[in-house]
């Protein structure tokens, strides 16, 4: 994915009859097909997070407040992409940088925190093998992960042109692709995290 978006960057824009381009009209067509996947990934959790017999539930290893942290610091990640592509806008380059590497880092925060939240859950007794829920809480949180992390692999590779000089003002539509993944990703974990954390379960 970042590949793709880097390549985008040095192609001529070609609008349609929609009045968008044609790389404006592939991310929303690829970030369709990712609704569809989500989709079926919560419609698993919810079908069998109750259906287990054997332990640990959801309430015997959630901890609310500490995921909620981490989902605010990825919900900021939204407001710094945000800022980056309007620094872009505006020919600023630092600030380019400094928003896309912010961004990169609120990620790699957030990252950080459902590692911890996984390794904490394992030595609880919950890996994908226990139980039914712990197979299906850790594919669809797994997949979200694995999202973020192209999405941050994304950003340095941003930040990286940009360091080199060769994100100029006139490709802030690289920039703005990009950002239409990310907030992707965000508004995926808003759902992710009121479905799985925040609606209680049968055995809560």
């Amino acid at each position: 994915m970042a590949q793709d978006v880097a390549a985008v960057a040095g192609q001529e824009v070609h609008d349609t009859s929609t009045g968008l381009d044609n790389t404006k009209i592939a991310i929303w067509a690829f970030l369709a097909s990712e609704c569809l996947l989500f989709g079926a990934l919560i419609s698993t959790y919810l079908l069998y997070r109750g259906r287990g017999t054997v332990g640990p539930f959801p309430k015997d290893v959630y901890d609310i407040p500490f995921t909620s942290v981490s989902s605010f610091v990825l919900l900021m990640s939204s407001l710094t992409m945000v800022l980056a592509l309007v620094a872009i806008q505006r020919g600023d380059q630092r600030g380019t940088r400094v928003w896309l590497m912010a961004t990169a880092l609120l990620g790699m925060v957030f990252l950080s925190g459902q590692t911890y939240e996984f390794t904490t859950f394992v030595h609880e007794g919950l890996t994908v093998k226990t139980n039914t829920f712990g197979s299906a809480f850790f594919l669809l949180t797994g997949v979200h992960g694995i999202h973020v992390t192209l999405g941050v692999l994304m950003l340095l590779s941003l930040f990286t042109l940009a360091m080199r000089g060769e994100l100029p003002t006139e490709r802030a539509r690289t920039v703005e692709l990009a950002g239409l993944y990310w907030h992707f990703v965000d508004i995926v974990w808003i759902v992710i995290f009121t479905v799985v954390y925040l609606i209680p379960s049968p055995h809560s």
